[in-house]
């Protein structure tokens, strides 16, 4: 490429982040919100279950309504708006498009928090749908569908303008998943709450929209950014567009089948589960053809996840796709899942998944944007080695604690002569560790706020006069 190629194609992608920097500014900025307000309640949650009393004067934290505010804050608030704004960007980046209309995109990034702050009130004040994950009330819905349109047609009018060319294995996931989500939640919102199906048909639809949600939305998502960060920081192309074409197909055919395995012993029918049991351990189709293409891809460029915080959030999160995805599979079988359904393990595997992998790639990908977006650095690279080794080594703990405090809690379960009082007792050390993980990887996600604020403040003074930001040398932690 000549010098005069590369001057346009640098001048473009400062086009590009400038048209993104407000609506996509606005939905990563307002997520950090409500991931600090979500590992909060998830605090709040996590005591309670190893002391009840705690804070249980309050009709408002009670811990039925608390967990709920916090899974819903988490899935809505932090992962889904982190989402939209981050595959927004990598789709205009990769289109080699603006966004057109920023005022609707920034319209609606408030529209759905608007929905997120109504619905996380009407949880606490007990108007909660008693259904999981679709927790939020009727009156909260409509925000999130107005927003969730506005961000739809951006997406698409990106696609239609594109420049004429390849079409990224990125661009595949997160379109699918700009489509996805909506038709799930509706759909189950539309089943379970606005006119709800028979009482045996509920279970299947929530577990059909719970597991979904994870797998087809935050899922697509985070493989999205993984695919186009790795090779964007290390300058290779991705090992085999082929193996990444296998894994997003398969992807699509086979996650859709995988909720039924949470009912296995349920009142349904044996086709029903058989089908998703063989469905959940034909996912090593495309768990192993995508932990292929990302090693691969990295294979002679380790050593730079010690200089590129956005490698190494995004790395951590690739391997754990693979381990959750791994893990999910083996539950769905019919041996394991008799130990492990009910128990503490299951928490343990839905955090390694929308923690270990889709919220640790989220963080890297901001990390890589946000510099694009303001055209400065981040201020301190201290603040983001707090941010990411808390993080890290909390998340494996907790997995780690509840993974075999489960396994415990089940194999006692499963014993006739076993007191149940004495198995509520047992999990209790491991209840206690869990509290201690979600308390270090809170205090990263506050250093990670902190560094997120201290740059708009900066971006801000550099604008008006210089200040030491300015006469800082740029260090190298996007290289």
């Amino acid at each position: 490429m000549n010098q005069d190629n590369l001057e346009h194609s640098r001048q473009q992608r400062l086009e590009i982040d400038r048209a993104a920097r407000w609506p996509c500014g606005v939905f990563i900025g307002t997520s950090l919100f409500w991931l600090i307000f979500g590992s909060v309640l998830a605090i709040a949650a996590s005591i309670k279950l190893h002391d009840p009393e705690f804070l249980a004067d309050n009709a408002w934290l009670t811990f039925g309504r608390v967990r709920p505010a916090h899974l819903n804050t988490v899935a809505y608030g932090w992962l889904s708006t982190a989402g939209i704004g981050i595959g927004l960007w990598i789709l205009s980046r990769l289109c080699r498009a603006p966004i057109e209309d920023s005022r609707s995109l920034t319209l609606a990034a408030v529209l759905w928090n608007m929905g997120n702050a109504v619905g996380t009130w009407g949880i606490l004040r007990g108007d909660s749908t008693a259904v999981e994950w679709l927790e939020y009330p009727t009156y909260a819905a409509p925000f999130l569908l107005v927003s969730f349109a506005f961000v739809t047609l951006a997406a698409v009018n990106l696609i239609r303008r594109r420049e004429p060319g390849h079409i990224y294995i990125s661009q595949w996931y997160i379109m699918a998943a700009f489509f996805w989500f909506p038709m799930l939640f509706f759909t189950a919102h539309g089943l379970l709450v606005l006119a709800p199906v028979q009482a045996p048909a509920q279970p299947p639809i929530n577990w059909w929209f719970a597991h979904n949600a994870l797998g087809l939305w935050f899922t697509p998502i985070g493989l999205g950014a993984a695919y186009y960060l790795i090779p964007k920081i290390i300058g290779k192309p991705i090992h085999s567009y082929y193996l990444s074409a296998i894994g997003f197909w398969t992807l699509a055919f086979f996650y859709a089948w995988n909720g039924m395995h949470h009912l296995i012993g349920g009142p349904y029918p044996a086709w029903l589960i058989t089908a998703s049991v063989v469905a959940s351990v034909m996912m090593f189709v495309p768990v192993i053809t995508v932990a292929i293409n990302h090693h691969f891809t990295m294979v002679g460029h380790f050593k730079k996840l010690i200089y590129s915080p956005t490698l190494r959030f995004v790395v951590f999160g690739a391997m754990s796709y693979t381990l959750v995805s791994f893990q999910g599979s083996l539950m769905a079988i019919r041996s394991v899942n008799h130990i492990t359904h009910f128990t503490h393990y299951t928490i343990a595997h839905a955090h390694l998944g929308a923690y270990a992998f889709a919220s640790m790639t989220f963080f890297g990908a901001i990390y890589y944007m946000m510099p694009r977006l303001l055209q400065r650095e981040w201020p301190s690279r201290w603040l983001i080695r707090l941010h990411f080794w808390p993080c890290a080594i909390g998340i494996i703990l907790y997995w780690t604690i509840l993974s075999y405090g489960g396994w415990l809690q089940g194999l006692e379960l499963n014993k006739d002569t076993t007191p149940f009082l004495e198995i509520v007792q047992l999990t209790l050390p491991y209840l206690k560790g869990r509290t201690h993980a979600g308390m270090l990887m809170t205090f990263g996600h506050i250093c990670f706020a902190i560094s997120f604020v201290w740059m708009l403040i900066a971006h801000r003074q550099e604008r008006s006069e210089p200040t030491l930001f300015t006469k800082r040398k740029p260090s190298p932690v996007n290289s």
